[in-house]
């Protein structure tokens, strides 16, 4: 007996679909925007720190971008309360997993931008008397973000998609949704053909935005 696709199903759910498109952009917004603090922060640090700072920065990185993500949600959700007697809901624990996460990538990223500041910029600066955190504030830092905007854009786009993952601690994303769907409807072909195109659609949706960002800010 052949399959026969039937997507009526999944338009009478198509709401826990659309909800969790939602949530997944609101967790990678929430995440990123907590990654890109602590990149920075550690960026800025390993640029001007001693040996020992880099060398706890570089292990903490090392560490994030050699471990499976899923086993880091794992990790923090099932892992840490129980040792540190903790309670938090899914959804908190898998933000706080991802923002830990992004942030290990941008501190690279963030490092990397630190470093392409041209010296001139910055002895411009401290030539017309601009103390070092004026430096910092108003040469180097919007001098690093333009020079960085093409990977941040990617590692967003990047999480994006990782956000799928917090279906196995039932945080209800767009995957989760999927999988409810097939498991109450045994519609699996039809289910996953309309995700894809969602997370198609939105991706190059944010690709495209941030793309026009990037051109209006890029270091010409």
């Amino acid at each position: 007996m052949g399959y026969h696709l039937n997507f009526n199903l999944i338009w009478r759910h198509f709401d826990k679909l659309w909800g969790g498109l939602i949530l997944s952009l609101e967790l990678a917004v929430l995440s990123i925007a907590i990654g890109i603090v602590i990149g920075l922060v550690l960026a800025t640090w390993y640029v001007s720190a001693g040996r020992v700072a880099r060398a706890v920065i570089g292990a903490y990185v090392e560490f994030i971008r050699n471990v499976p993500l899923i086993l880091l949600v794992y990790l923090v959700f099932y892992g840490l309360p129980k040792a540190l007697n903790l309670a938090y809901d899914a959804p908190t624990s898998f933000v706080a997993t991802l923002s830990i996460y992004s942030g290990a990538y941008l501190v690279e990223v963030f490092r990397s931008g630190l470093e392409a500041v041209p010296r001139g910029q910055l002895d411009a600066g401290k030539a017309i008397g601009l103390t070092p955190w004026q430096r910092f504030f108003h040469v180097r830092l919007p001098t690093m973000i333009r020079i960085t905007l093409p990977a941040l854009s990617n590692t967003f786009i990047s999480l994006f998609k990782d956000t799928s993952v917090a279906s196995v601690i039932a945080v209800p994303e767009l995957t989760y949704g999927a999988q409810w769907i097939n498991f109450n409807t045994f519609r699996i072909v039809e289910v996953y053909l309309v995700v894809t195109a969602m997370y198609l659609v939105t991706g190059y949706g944010l690709l495209f935005a941030l793309r026009l960002v990037e051109r209006r800010f890029r270091v010409r």
